[in-house]
């Protein structure tokens, strides 16, 4: 058990899907460069429409695509686990509605874990004047997914999801040492909420959180709230960007969590 470096990538998503790709390849080489054997990009990295109904159009069929050969090419080429956002994809047979999939790719370039976004987000904010219906156009996903990486074992989760505490307790009963939360946070629920959320999921689970953001204004009129942070199993941060593109590289040090975790058994200690 050794520590490991971890990447963060902070971007601001527009409606061009090559550009877009072309700006997260730069962060990601920058993340290798870094010495990172993981690296994470935001929610919807690759595309954020002018509507929410154009992810339709740019869904890819599992396995096929230029988004998903986009981050097969990277992780291969920086031989660096990659984990990607976002990515819409179709579903067979269904009623049209894309899902919103987390996807992971290892350093030979081959696809590791794909995670569909569970709670989505159907919220007013009537103080802001926003209005969000994620349901109309992603269909909801099932199934939690963890995974063995080079810095532990993950638990994949999405934005909206870190409102349900009940998603990271089933994570790391399936062993999960730190979570990935590629996000997109509406600004006024951001900044009443964002870090104190991450932080009581790391808390409370005595484990990592990698939270990589969409910030700024986009193209669609949007404002996402950014604040990239990586926190420790104590709630401590590691690494922060508040706000504009970047990266963000950390150390997480499995034998330290793993000495705490020993020390400070509140997980063994769970009654319901």
């Amino acid at each position: 058990m050794s520590a490991a470096r971890v990447a963060a990538i902070q971007m601001t998503t527009s409606a061009d899907v090559a550009g877009n790709l072309a700006q997260a390849g730069a962060w990601l080489a920058q993340a290798a460069g870094e010495g990172a054997v993981v690296a994470a990009l935001p929610e919807n990295f690759a595309f954020m429409g002018l509507a929410d109904a154009d992810k339709r159009a740019i869904a890819e069929a599992e396995g096929a695509g230029p988004i998903q050969d986009f981050l097969a090419g990277a992780a291969q080429r920086h031989r660096m686990m990659v984990i990607g956002g976002t990515v819409p994809l179709r579903v067979p047979g269904g009623d049209g509605r894309v899902a919103a999939s987390c996807l992971v790719f290892d350093t030979s370039g081959r696809r590791a874990a794909r995670y569909d976004k569970i709670h989505l987000f159907d919220v007013d904010l009537p103080a802001a004047g926003e209005s969000y219906r994620e349901s109309v156009h992603v269909a909801p996903g099932h199934a939690p997914q963890v995974l063995d990486t080079p810095a532990g074992r993950l638990g994949l989760a999405v934005c909206y999801d870190v409102r349900f505490p009940e998603l990271f307790r089933r994570l790391v009963a399936e062993g999960a040492e730190w979570f990935v939360l590629p996000s997109a946070f509406t600004a006024p629920t951001g900044q009443a909420h964002w870090e104190t959320l991450l932080r009581a999921r790391a808390i409370e689970n005595l484990a990592f959180l990698v939270a990589p953001a969409q910030s700024g204004r986009h193209a669609n009129g949007r404002q996402t709230h950014g604040d990239t942070l990586i926190c420790d199993y104590w709630g401590r941060i590691l690494g922060r960007l508040a706000s504009g593109p970047g990266c963000v590289v950390a150390e997480l040090d499995r034998a330290a969590q793993a000495d705490a975790r020993a020390r400070f058994p509140a997980l063994r200690h769970r009654v319901l």
